[in-house]
C-alpha cells in the first residue's frame, strides 16, 4: 500500500514548524545547458543537512509512551544518524545509531553532538542493530522502508508542487528509496502529468535491480563515494512506491557526480555531499530527456560533505 496525499499533508501537520521550508531557486546555469527551465529544491539547508528530519520526526511523534520511554535505535551511513539524534534529542527520546566503522567521521561526530549514541561497527549493521535492539528493548527507526518515514519525505513533494505548480519533471536521488518515494507519491498525486525520476550511483543500484527483479535487492557489493545513496538493499515499501509512481531510475557514475559537485559549487554557489549531487549528474548526462521549456526541479538533498573527503575528491 502507498501513502495517500493525505497522509502527506498530515506528516506535514506533524512537523509544524519545527522543520524549514527550504528555498526552491532557479538554477540559470542548469536552464542553458539543459535548454529547460530547471529550479534547485536546497534540502541541503534542512536542519541537520538533509532532507531526513521530515521523515523522522513523523515517525517518532507516532511512537507509544512506552516506546518513547525505552528509546530508538537506527542504522545509518550518516544523514539518517544526525537526523534522527536532532529531532530525538528534540522530543526528549534517548537515540542509538549504528554505523559503519567506514563512516564519515564528520558524520559520526555531528551524530553524537546532537545527542545520538553512536556504535561502529566492521560487522553487518542490521544484525548488528538488532542484537542491541533485543538486549535493550529499543524501537527501530527504519531509515527509509516505513510509511510514516516516506510520508515526511513526501512533504519535500508537497513544496515542490506548491512553489512549480506545473512542474513537469522532478529529478530526485535514491539509496533505500524513502525521499524518492514520498516525493513521488506527493508530486504524481497533486499532478498526474508530472515525470518523476530517481538517481542511483552504478556502484550502488538496488532500487534499479529491485525494479528489473519486481522484488527487493540486496546488494553484495557497494562501491560508490555517494555514501548517503549506498543503502545496501531497496525497501519492500519504497519499492512499491517507486513501481507506482516513477517513471525510471537511472544510474549516474561516481564521475558524473564529482562534475555535478563541481558545477553546482562553481556555479549555484551551493555545497552538496555527493549524493545531494547525484539528481544534477543525471540531469547534466543527459540520463533524464527534458524538452525546450519544460519546468525541471531538480532535489538537492543533502550537503553534510566532509571537508577532508572533499580536498581528496575536487
Amino acid at each position: 500500500m502507498t501513502v495517500s496525499l493525505q497522509d502527506i499533508r498530515n506528516a506535514r501537520g506533524v512537523i509544524g514548524d519545527r522543520l524549514l521550508r527550504t528555498p526552491m531557486v532557479r538554477s540559470l546555469f542548469l536552464s542553458a545547458e539543459t535548454g529547460a527551465r530547471v529550479s534547485l529544491k536546497l534540502e541541503l539547508f534542512q536542519h541537520t543537512g538533509s532532507f531526513k528530519p521530515r521523515g523522522v520526526l513523523n515517525a517518532l511523534e507516532a511512537l507509544a509512551p512506552d516506546e518513547r520511554a525505552r528509546g530508538v535505535i537506527s542504522i545509518s551511513a550518516g544523514n539518517h544518524a544526525q537526523a534522527l539524534a536532532w529531532a530525538a534529542s528534540a522530543i526528549g527520546i534517548s537515540s542509538t545509531i549504528v554505523m559503519p566503522a567506514t563512516a564519515v567521521r564528520a558524520k559520526v561526530d555531528a551524530t553524537r553532538a546532537l545527542g545520538g549514541e553512536v556504535i561502529q561497527t566492521a560487522d553487518d549493521l542490521l544484525a548488528t542493530m538488532r542484537d542491541i535492539q533485543q538486549a535493550r528493548s529499543l524501537t527501530f527507526v527504519h531509515p527509509f522502508d516505513d510509511p510514516a518515514i516516506i510520508a515526511g519525505a513526501g512533504t519535500v513533494g508537497l513544496e515542490i508542487v506548491e512553489d512549480v505548480p506545473d512542474v513537469d519533471v522532478v529529478i530526485a536521488g535514491c539509496g533505500g528509496g524513502g525521499l524518492l518515494s514520498g516525493v513521488a507519491a506527493a508530486v504524481r498525486q497533486s499532478n498526474p502529468r508530472a515525470r518523476v525520476f530517481g538517481v542511483e550511483p552504478s556502484g550502488a543500484d538496488a532500487m534499479r535491480q529491485s525494479v528489473d527483479k519486481g522484488e527487493p535487492v540486496r546488494l553484495s557489493k557497494i562501491e560508490t563515494i555517494a555514501d548517503g545513496l549506498a543503502a545496501p538493499f531497496a525497501g519492500a515499501h519504497n519499492l512499491a512506491h517507486v513501481q507506482a509512481f516513477v517513471d525510471e531510475i537511472v544510474v549516474v557514475d561516481d564521475d558524473a557526480i564529482l562534475d555535478a559537485m563541481r558545477a553546482l559549487m562553481k556555479r549555484a554557489r551551493i555545497l552538496p555531499e555527493p549524493a545531494g549531487a547525484a539528481a544534477t549528474a543525471a540531469l547534466l548526462g543527459g540520463l533524464v530527456p527534458v524538452s525546450q521549456g519544460e519546468r525541471v526541479v531538480v532535489v538537492v538533498s543533502g550537503g553534510n560533505a566532509d571537508p577532508e573527503r572533499l580536498r581528496s575528491l575536487l
